[in-house]
């Protein structure tokens, strides 16, 4: 990929939950770069520290969350002067600088927006907000801001919807408020944390729709975040493979899905549903065996070997595997496959 295009870089990025009953490595070390324009995909089970990596990209992790170690090194777009390199890690989370940045030029769309909208503000105002913080707009050019917005994503009769509360739309509606209310200040990159989740199988393909074709016209970058491997084979042209805080294996879209070389990538999967398919009689859905590890006591050596098929004994559970390149692009946590010598 064209360095020049490179967006943002995780570095070793650390954010570490401090609890009475002990320190939670949510994000344990990660590393990945989002280039300008395209779609990463950033995949994994339940709790293995995605939203926490994109709550770090915002600087937004609850407390009593922080990050520890690691950079989140912006490349940002100076007014014509070229490039500036922030490290977001570095600013502090509740600076002018990262509000500046935190809504304007990254920004982000939850998972529930039910949970994420105001109840008692209506959706223009709530977008309208946005408009006022960072762009210096007066009160009126604000909200003819937001009807554009709105109707740029699909809202129908935004004129009379921008004056409505979210408990009147349906689910929808609300993500599309949602989207409207992130992309109104046309941001670089777009962080989406699963925000389809709570949708119908027939509204997850417009919104997935509309976010490609609203990529397409802005030109901004997209960190999906999914549980879905079916929405990241539409979505994105590089994935992440995340595992109890850590990047298992990152590749381009096609090699993920044709070509997967950790055996936590080839058995998410393997578990996923198929055209065709029958069940019963005997026959199931391929699982992951065990369960995900205690967060306060993750297992020595690699932390999938518990759960792993092809596990080596004095190896896999006595020596955290590095991650290393196996081909141009494609890089693996894992000491099984002959690729990694």
């Amino acid at each position: 990929m064209d360095d020049s295009n490179l967006l943002v870089e995780v570095k070793d990025l650390e954010t570490y939950f401090y609890l009475d009953e002990g320190m939670v490595r949510a994000v344990d070390g990660a590393q990945f770069d989002i280039y300008r324009g395209k779609t990463l995909g950033v995949v994994g089970e339940s709790g293995c520290g995605k939203s926490v990596t994109a709550r770090s990209i915002m600087r937004i992790v609850p407390k009593p969350g922080r990050i520890v170690g690691g950079q989140i090194l912006y490349h940002r777009a100076s007014n014509g002067h070229g490039e500036e390199v922030l490290d977001l890690a570095s600013l502090a989370a509740q600076g002018d600088r990262i509000r500046s940045i935190r809504g304007a030029e990254i920004a982000m769309v939850f998972q529930e927006p039910m949970t994420s909208l105001s109840p008692v503000h209506t959706i223009g105002n709530q977008i309208a907000e946005v408009i006022l913080l960072h762009q210096g707009v007066s009160k009126k050019e604000a909200r003819e801001l937001s009807i554009e917005m709105l109707d740029l994503v699909g809202m129908p009769l935004p004129s009379r919807t921008i004056d409505q509360y979210s408990h009147e739309l349906s689910g929808g509606m609300r993500q599309r408020a949602m989207i409207a209310m992130a992309l109104s200040c046309r941001p670089s990159l777009l962080v989406a944390d699963e925000p389809t989740t709570a949708l119908d199988v027939t509204t997850e393909a417009q919104i997935l729709t509309l976010m490609r074709r609203l990529q397409d016209e802005m030109g901004m970058a997209i960190m999906y975040i999914t549980h879905n491997l079916g929405v990241i084979a539409q979505m994105a042209e590089d994935v992440v493979v995340m595992y109890m805080g850590e990047v298992v294996e990152q590749a381009d879209v096609d090699t993920i899905f044709h070509d997967p070389v950790h055996p936590y990538t080839s058995a998410l999967l393997q578990s996923i549903p198929r055209l065709g398919q029958k069940l019963g009689e005997g026959r199931r859905l391929a699982s992951i065996r065990g369960m995900v590890p205690d967060p306060y006591a993750l297992p020595k050596g690699c932390k999938f070997h518990p759960r792993c098929g092809a596990f080596k004994a004095g190896l896999c559970d006595q020596i955290e595997p590095e991650m290393l390149e196996v081909s141009p692009g494609h890089r693996v946590r894992c000491f099984l496959d002959a690729k990694l010598g």
